[in-house]
């Protein structure tokens, strides 16, 4: 039984631990939990929960990956990836329709892990992460825009296209303080990083922000201006476990969303991780990461939390920091545990509108749209599958779109196969060159005569059930009847059971007609295949041969023997 592949970071981390890396780790830790405040805040609030769950998720998820996963530097958190999908749950189901989605994609993280598909998970299309990224990017935006400026509307409808309807429509409406409040927080979090590299811009913008709000309601009189406390009761208590209300009907309802938040946490998480690693020089553990994800979304739900992942900037944030241990990420969580307990209540005071801003700066460097604009000079395929994925995020959501990306990424890839795969047919000559499998003629081109009724086929690719059914319509297209068939198999990695079974066919049919079918070039793994699958019996050992020139020898044998 193999041993399960769980090490977190963390244990060989402390391991000749300096005062001087706990300095510098608790300097990062400090900076990066007042970067993830405003993150947490908006997040949350953007995903349909309170401000308070979306610190909770912060702490709570920070905590856990930072102790259990296998970067050394990885920040964890709610991220706006899934926001989106958090919003569409909330709606459909609720919040313990939520909590029980994120505790099923922990589950599945969880399994991820321990089944070690971590590795597998790095190799999703590039056209699909950059085609729900960008889709991601434009809902967040979309769904800000209500707030940014003031318009006041309830409501909303979910679909993309009717809710800009309604927002196109509603522009005479426009509050022009909250539009000012908005614009300034954008203008603020881009001008502060030409000042500072210290402080984070959103942090920034809430601040002045915040206190701009208060002044123009409290002196100015203005009205409008919505706060957060405006809209949600602030509390600083830590929330009471949740018991799940668990039912097969739900379950299976929300299979497919706990999936796409799985799938999801383990690209960002595994994504985040590996930019790390290129930075600081380390190699993360693929698959501690993905348990480590998948514990953190088991606990935080019992909290009320939301899923949680790795998120890119603040891990970003925490290198350029100093950060090179967890310990950077524990104390992470542990500033904004104090903050959630000693500073709540002056989140009422934020005003929405400063939120938005500091959303729709993160939906704008999520879009990636100059990794779009590069992706559309690519191969067409690949422009496809990032246009169907994007589409299909912002018009329907993020389950499909992962789903049938997926889908056409591996028909696209079939078809890339099948056409890469070539079936060559030689009569009376045939060209062979350095490259042949008998290793005697490196460095330079023959050409061999075929004896009379002996028909050459080569295979030069993968055979599977694409190139097979292609294959057997060659062989029965062909109007002559040859007394020996070579199939060439030198250039063949491996063989699936449409192969297998096609050939087995093949083989009967031919015997049935008086025609012997030779194998040549067969490597290793194939013939372990054929043996395995009874083809090599069926055939018989005489007629597998190692190279090309045993198999035309072995055929002259054949076709004397059946003319004496």
């Amino acid at each position: 039984m193999q041993r399960l592949n769980f090490r977190p970071m963390l244990i060989d981390s402390l391991k000749g631990y300096t005062r001087q890396g706990l300095t510098r780790d608790l300097l990062a830790g400090l900076i990066v939990g007042i970067v993830a405040l405003p993150m947490a805040i908006a997040f949350a609030i953007a995903s349909g929960v309170s401000p308070e769950v979306g610190l909770i998720t912060a702490v709570l998820g920070g905590l856990i990956v930072s102790a259990l996963g296998g970067s050394s530097v990885q920040i964890g958190g709610p991220t706006g990836a899934f926001i989106i999908i958090v919003l569409g749950i909330i709606g459909e189901y609720g919040q313990g329709g939520l909590l029980i989605a994120t505790l099923m994609a922990g589950i599945l993280l969880l399994l991820m892990g321990a089944l070690k598909l971590g590795s597998l998970i790095k190799f999703i299309p590039y056209p699909i992460i950059l085609g729900f990224t960008a889709g991601i990017a434009v809902t967040i935006f979309t769904t800000q825009v209500n707030d940014l400026l003031g318009l006041g509307l309830t409501g909303l409808p979910k679909e993309f296209v009717p809710k800009w309807g309604v927002l196109l429509s509603s522009l005479g409406s426009v509050h022009l303080p909250t539009l000012a409040i908005g614009l300034g927080s954008i203008l603020l979090i881009q001008l502060t990083p030409r000042l500072t590299k210290v402080v984070p811009g959103s942090l920034v913008a809430i601040i002045v922000m915040t206190i701009v709000c208060y002044l123009l309601k409290e002196y100015a009189g203005v009205t409008g201006l919505d706060t957060i406390g405006d809209r949600y009761t602030i509390s600083s208590k830590i929330p009471d476990l949740v018991v799940p209300e668990l039912s097969w009907a739900t379950m299976q309802h929300l299979i497919g969303p706990a999936f796409t938040i799985a799938l999801l946490g383990a690209i960002e998480s595994l994504l985040s991780a590996s930019v790390a690693d290129g930075v600081i020089g380390e190699r993360h553990r693929s698959n501690t990461e993905l348990m480590a994800q998948g514990v953190a979304n088991i606990i935080v739900p019992f909290f009320g939390g939301i899923p949680v992942t790795g998120a890119i900037a603040r891990t970003m944030t925490n290198i350029n920091n100093g950060a090179r241990t967890p310990i950077a990420g524990i104390t992470h969580a542990l500033v904004l545990l104090l903050i959630f307990l000693f500073l709540m209540p002056l989140m009422a005071y934020i005003p929405m509108a400063c939120l938005s801003g500091v959303l729709v700066v993160i939906s704008y460097n999520m879009s990636g749209w100059r990794s779009v604009r590069a992706s559309l000079r690519g191969p067409k395929s690949d422009i496809a599958v990032l246009a169907v994925t994007f589409f299909l995020t912002v018009l329907f959501d993020l389950t499909i779109a992962i789903e049938l990306g997926l889908l056409l990424s591996m028909l696209l890839f079939m078809r890339r196969i099948i056409e890469s795969t070539r079936i060559v047919v030689s009569r009376d000559k045939l060209h062979v060159h350095s490259s042949e499998d008998d290793g005697q003629l490196a460095g330079r081109e023959e050409a061999l005569d075929l004896p009379k009724g002996v028909e050459v086929y080569e295979i030069e690719g993968p055979f599977f059930f694409g190139i097979a059914n292609r294959f057997e319509e060659i062989v029965l297209a062909t109007k002559a009847r040859p007394k020996v068939r070579i199939l060439r198999m030198r250039q063949v990695p491996f063989m699936d059971s449409t192969a297998v079974r096609n050939l087995r066919i093949l083989i009967e049919t031919s015997q049935a007609e008086g025609i012997q079918l030779v194998l040549s070039g067969v490597r290793p793994s194939v013939h372990e295949t054929l043996r395995a699958t009874g083809i090599a019996d069926l055939i018989g050992d005489t007629y597998i041969c190692p190279n090309i020139h045993e198999a035309l020898t072995t055929a002259s044998q054949y076709i004397a023997q059946i003319s004496e």
